[in-house]
């Protein structure tokens, strides 16, 4: 996760979600971080604190609002695209902004694989991709879950709860490689 904060005002709001408590942090400029849940609210508070120092709990305005709405109805197993949601970038390199990009477009309930994401940036390096997401401070968002490796196995997560949150993540929106139908959906 991302450590530098932007350099404007920062404010975070906490809300439930089926996960768990999650926190959304947010300046003028749009999102600067996303927090999934920690074991509690106070942990949850203090990851934010060292994450974005001087951050200030404050009730969301409207537009964060509705942003913590669909994250919520998401993670109910809503497919929700939340690839406008204005990112605040302010000191997160390049490459990473690429590979969050990329990652933003992956939809609800498929994946790609740390491979796909290097192939589509042009670079044969599917542990850089693995790094840029795991430093990823808008998980949900940017969804990192969504990209796992190629040999079916998930690959890391560096959220409270490691690879178990990224399986449930991906449990809830029905995630699946491609448009073929799964065992499931052939038992009638």
């Amino acid at each position: 996760m991302q450590d530098q904060p932007s350099h404007h005002a920062a404010f975070y709001t906490l809300f439930e979600t089926s996960i768990g408590l999650c926190g959304l942090a947010w300046n003028e400029r749009g999102v600067v971080g996303f927090q999934l849940p920690e074991d509690s609210p106070s942990k949850t508070r203090a990851r934010l604190a060292r994450r974005f120092p001087g951050i200030v709990e404050a009730p969301p305005p409207s537009d964060i609002q509705g942003i913590t709405a669909d994250v919520t109805a998401l993670l109910q197993g809503d497919a929700r695209d939340l690839s406008a949601v204005p990112l605040d970038m302010d000191g997160v390199p390049d490459f990473d902004r690429r590979v969050y990009e990329i990652a933003r477009g992956i939809p609800p309930g498929r994946v790609l694989t740390y491979g796909e994401v290097a192939s589509r940036l042009g670079i044969n390096n599917a542990r850089a991709i693995g790094q840029a997401l795991g430093r990823n401070p808008f998980a949900i968002i940017v969804p990192c879950h969504r990209v796992v490796a190629a040999d079916g196995k998930l690959g890391g997560f560096s959220a409270n709860g490691g690879a178990a949150t990224k399986r449930r993540l991906l449990a809830i929106e029905g995630a699946r490689r491609d448009e073929n139908p799964t065992l499931f959906d052939l038992i009638s």
